[in-house]
């Protein structure tokens, strides 16, 4: 039995380490610094993204922030699914990583399990956004509209394949449901 704890008891603790000492930002990308949420609230539409299982065969797909009562974001997602022909929503919440003049955020739709959410560009009317994950396992182009000005978008590019970015992954969405 004392030997199961002996075990057990650091095992759990280098797995509460793992999950709170995940790195949150990918090596080299910086966030936003000034930020201003409130400007940043509202809809955005996502033009390109890194696919993953969680937003695979959506297309259609947008993100509205919404301030809660208690600080933390309100993250409404939603996308159509091309395969089973249905609208799918996920809703979650981000929390600022230290102060909320810096874009680093953590986000979660999966209880205590939380993500980076990390905006690396934007405009400074707000339009458009690119927003890191964790890791360059994620990476999203954000727009206020369905569409995206060429010289905004190669300059995104540029910036996510300076970090590491493989920007040829990037699966570019399509709008044309309502």
């Amino acid at each position: 039995m004392k030997i199961t704890k002996l075990i057990y008891i650091p095992l759990i603790g280098i797995m509460m380490m793992g999950l709170f000492s995940c790195a949150t930002i990918p090596k080299g990308a910086v966030a936003v610094k000034p930020f201003d949420k409130e400007r940043y609230l509202g809809q955005w539409y996502e033009i390109a993204r890194l696919d993953f299982k969680y937003e695979r065969n959506l297309n259609n797909t947008t993100a509205t922030y919404t301030l809660n009562d208690d600080g933390t974001i309100k993250v409404d997602n939603q996308g159509y699914n091309t395969k089973k022909k249905e609208w799918t929503q996920a809703i979650g919440k981000a929390k600022f990583i230290g102060e909320d003049t810096i874009a680093k955020l953590k986000v979660s739709f999966f209880g205590p399990f939380y993500s980076g959410y990390n905006v690396i560009a934007l405009d400074k009317e707000y339009k458009y956004a690119l927003v890191a994950g964790k890791s360059l396992k994620y990476l999203w182009i954000l727009s206020r509209k369905t569409e995206l000005p060429e010289d905004v978008k190669n300059n995104y590019l540029k910036i996510a394949e300076g970090i590491g970015y493989n920007t040829s992954d990037l699966l570019w969405v399509e709008h044309n449901k309502q």
